[in-house]
């Protein structure tokens, strides 16, 4: 069975439940991490949730780990040794029933520290996982750790005006919902931090889950988030090219013409969604990469200069110096 194979079967299937316990708050002893909710999160239950890990590399030096079991949502938060004052909330896939952490985490931080940005990868609730108001839990996730950062930019060194956020897949899904669902409130405040704004200055969205109910849609990122037989209401409120408007931040999208799970008519249908609304967008689709690409691509493979094009993005919006 390929990873993308694996990849798909465990999107489609909730059947996680033998992996490996990791009771940890930090995936390693050194992350540096920060709770997103200072008591337990909006939706609690009486559900027992247990982090847990799946490494898919048989490499040591290069881990490839999915994670599971997401009862403390977290940022870990990983310092650029130059900064330029530049943040991205680094938001992992994986059809919202794992959380693909080395290949769409740290991975990406390493190359955005590179480049002087400070990267916040969010481990985010998964919503099948025992919450009440499922399809609100990653985005509760996602516009708190929005808010934390800016609430706590001068400790990070960062700009609270050059904020971005980079999803893949699923993950790429929520940071559309974050990017244009910033304003909508889905949790009660619990102090300071929520006067800040949700709002990304800049969003990223990787072979992107976008569409809840086009014929185009994933299936299994879909019922993972609403559960099975959500009704044609509830699937179009949570399709992020049915919510673009006026305040939706400058878009990045990428996708591979071969991705064999999630179509790029996905991020087809959010780039004339932002063209419609007269919002600045780019959208490059490349002849191969297959989904869940990350930045481990050869180099000899189109879609591998996908983080240069993002960088020449990013500056012409203002996120990082030209």
């Amino acid at each position: 069975m390929t990873l993308l194979d694996r990849r798909a079967a465990l999107i489609a299937a909730a059947g996680l439940a033998a992996l490996p316990s990791f009771s940890a708050a930090q995936i390693t002893p050194t992350d540096e991490i920060i709770d997103l909710w200072p008591g337990p999160p909006p939706g609690s239950t009486d559900a027992r949730i247990i982090r847990k890990i799946d490494d898919q590399s048989k490499d040591p030096a290069k881990p490839d780990r999915w994670i599971t079991g997401i009862e403390r949502p977290i940022l870990v938060v990983r310092r650029p040794a130059r900064p330029n004052g530049a943040a991205m909330l680094v938001v992992p896939g994986g059809g919202y029933g794992f959380l693909s952490y080395d290949n769409e985490g740290t991975s990406q931080a390493a190359w955005l520290n590179a480049r002087g940005i400070t990267a916040f990868i969010l481990l985010y609730r998964l919503p099948g996982e025992g919450w009440k108001q499922r399809q609100d839990v990653p985005l509760q996730d996602a516009q708190r750790a929005m808010r934390i950062i800016r609430a706590q930019a001068v400790q990070f060194a960062v700009s609270k005006d050059r904020i971005g956020v980079l999803g893949f897949s699923a993950g790429g899904h929520l940071a559309g919902s974050l990017a244009t669902r910033h304003g909508e409130k889905v949790y009660d405040s619990v102090d300071a931090a929520d006067r800040e704004t949700a709002r990304p200055d800049l969003a990223a969205l990787i072979y992107p889950v976008v569409s809840l109910d086009a014929p185009f849609t994933h299936g299994g990122s879909r019922d993972m988030l609403l559960g099975e037989g959500a009704d044609t209401q509830v699937r179009r409120s949570r399709s992020v090219e049915l919510r673009v408007d006026a305040a939706t931040p400058p878009l990045f999208l990428v996708h591979a013409s071969d991705d064999g799970l999630v179509p790029p008519a996905n991020s087809i249908a959010l780039f004339q969604a932002m063209e419609a609304a007269k919002r600045p967008v780019a959208l490059h689709i490349f002849e191969d990469g297959g989904h869940g690409f990350g930045v481990r691509l050869p180099k000899e493979m189109q879609a591998a200069v996908w983080p240069e094009l993002l960088t020449t993005f990013a500056a012409k919006h203002g996120l990082i110096p030209a």
